[in-house]
């Protein structure tokens, strides 16, 4: 199971937010490249990079901080916020993120994830965010009437990388993740889920490894390992002491 720190960013600063209010903010660093660059010198295999002003306003907004994590570290950047068309998309990719994550247009443009998947493949991942079990977008601002395990089932076999799942109620808020839900995300479809939300001990890393075998292959991890919560390294040992499956 890979480790894969984040780094949000608001306001060119790097921050946190609890279940994704943009009021709950806490600023852990004025410069998210080395926040990112600190994670690479600890091994991260992955970093995930969201533009949260670009969610927000639906277009990307934080160009200029993106630019300098992308110029400072060598470790594969996956990256969402505000991603609603094929020329951002083509202009991430071409700038250097290795991945790109699509959130709201799931829902409100399934014609651009499968047409986005044919012309990148390998490259797309579908962030399906959801509060109580239904999707969640336009940042979190609206709860839609679609479930996330239906969701996640309408995404097969359109060449989707991944599925990042992400329970709002415990983003932020270090108390263990869903792994209910995420294991059933997980056994619904054959894409490869990374979980996200709530992760603060190296317990919850534990937690999560028996998901390995119904397809979780990674976790995403935030504001536990700018707390001090959870060690990054300590972390990747755990998940990567255990073998295949």
């Amino acid at each position: 199971m890979i480790i894969i720190p984040a780094v949000d960013i608001k306001n060119n600063k790097c921050v946190r937010l609890l279940q994704g209010r943009f009021e709950d903010e806490t600023i852990f660093s004025d410069d998210p490249a080395a926040m990112a660059r600190q994670w690479a010198d600890q091994g991260a295999r992955l970093i995930h990079i969201v533009d949260l002003d670009g969610a927000f306003e639906k277009k990307p907004k934080n160009l200029a901080s993106i630019k300098k994590i992308l110029a400072s570290v060598n470790v594969p950047i996956q990256l969402g916020g505000g991603i609603r068309d094929m020329d951002t998309i083509g202009m991430y990719l071409d700038a250097g993120v290795d991945r790109v994550i699509l959130g709201t247009a799931a829902i409100k443009d399934p014609k651009l994830v499968a047409r986005a998947c044919t012309l990148f493949p390998g490259k797309i991942v579908v962030g399906i965010d959801a509060r109580k079990g239904m999707v969640a977008i336009d940042a979190w601002t609206e709860t839609t009437a679609t479930k996330a395990s239906d969701l996640a089932r309408q995404l097969e076999d359109i060449g989707v990388a991944a599925i990042n799942f992400t329970d709002i109620d415990k983003d932020g808020m270090e108390e263990g993740p869903n792994l209910a839900e995420t294991k059933k995300i997980a056994e619904a479809i054959s894409i490869p889920v990374v979980a996200s939300g709530g992760v603060s001990t190296i317990s919850d890393i534990k937690n999560l490894l028996p998901l390995e075998k119904s397809g979780v292959i990674g976790v995403i991890t935030g504001k536990a390992l700018y707390s001090g919560a959870l060690d990054l390294k300590e972390a990747m040992a755990v998940a990567e002491s255990r073998p295949s499956l």
